[in-house]
């Protein structure tokens, strides 16, 4: 395949209906050490530079080569001396080129792309229809490639699954669960699923409900928290309640609360990143287990105590109303029950 080809298809299956996350960025080149280059992912390219090209930077000239790889990207493949200049490595990206220099450019595929590839991984399906498939994540499973887990993802699991979700944006993936969070989620098999689930979503016509065990014990039994979420500005790996940050809103409902923790029911009307850990926190309610957001592991839960219990949305064909309950995983069960019985619903 040529590189931009596969390219191509990673632009497809990421940027497909402009959609984006916080944790996907140019990953870094793994160089020598990284893993043997495949043959026939790589791809050599030659040019002379131009009169016009003199005094330019090495990288700029680079991208003149292979203009659809990123600037970051090529920077890295300089570096690890993946460009040569008149049969010389050059390992500085800032190095100025002459007119008449000959480059040789060997490309190798981006992270990104080598991630999109499919892998055979259990998938526990609740339903599955021509349009919709809705799945019941377990705690651990990353949705989405991205830095730090560009293979073993939901996303390489569904690309196995059906050959046909390599041709829709994110493989169908419309919305995700954070790593630790167990539960429910629903990908669409179909462009024009994906297109109806999506703006579903943005309309908040989708239900998704959540159950939560959170250090603390709240006075109010219902409560609505609307405060807008961005990045931390003291802290790139968080999210925080920040003016700047796009409206985000969560009602809370008080399920029983038992000494130093409080069992909760969490309805989003947004989807921001993080959202019903950063409201919660916020209001000195960290998740049980959620040290990234203050919360100490205790009633056997190491993880984030998070999990989706409840989804419902109109069937994208057919309109038809659809509706889905997931009990939690072991952990969860166990810790829920030592603040409250029966268990959740």
């Amino acid at each position: 395949m040529r590189a931009g080809s596969e390219s191509y298809m990673v632009d497809r299956l990421r940027f497909a209906h402009g959609a984006s996350g916080p944790d996907e960025r140019d990953a870094d080149f793994d160089g020598e050490d990284g893993e043997a280059e495949d043959a026939a992912s790589v791809e050599r390219r030659e040019h002379t530079i131009a009169l016009a090209q003199h005094g330019e930077r090495l990288d700029k000239a680079v991208v003149s080569v292979a203009p659809e790889f990123s600037r970051n990207h090529l920077q890295h493949l300089i570096k690890a001396g993946r460009v040569r200049v008149d049969d010389a490595p050059i390992v500085s990206p800032a190095q100025r080129v002459r007119a008449g220099q000959r480059l040789v450019v060997t490309l190798q595929p981006t992270e990104e792309s080598r991630a999109y590839r499919p892998e055979p991984l259990a998938i526990t399906v609740v339903h599955e229809d021509d349009e919709v498939l809705v799945i019941d994540k377990p705690a651990g499973l990353v949705v989405h490639p991205a830095a730090g887990n560009w293979s073993g993802t939901l996303l390489n699991g569904l690309l196995a699954r059906d050959a046909a979700s390599a041709a829709l944006p994110r493989a169908g993936i419309v919305h995700r669960l954070d790593k630790d969070t167990s539960g429910l989620m629903v990908v669409g098999r179909t462009l024009a699923a994906v297109t109806a689930l999506t703006r579903a979503i943005a309309a908040r016509d989708v239900q998704r409900r959540y159950v939560a065990i959170a250090h603390g014990t709240p006075a109010q039994e219902r409560w609505t928290i609307e405060a807008p979420i961005g990045r931390d500005p003291r802290a790139r790996t968080r999210m925080a309640v920040v003016a700047s940050g796009k409206p985000a809103r969560t009602d809370v409902e008080r399920v029983a609360a038992s000494g130093r923790f409080a069992a909760l029911r969490c309805t989003l009307h947004s989807g921001r990143t993080h959202q019903i850990r950063v409201h919660l926190a916020a209001q000195g309610l960290p998740l049980v287990g959620d040290r990234l957001y203050g919360g100490e592991p205790a009633l056997g839960m190491a993880r984030q105590a998070l999990h989706a219990a409840f989804l419902a949305f109109a069937h994208p064909r057919s309109g038809e109303p659809m509706s889905f309950d997931s009990s939690p995983p072991g952990d969860f069960a166990h810790a829920w029950s030592q603040v409250v019985a029966p268990g959740p619903a």
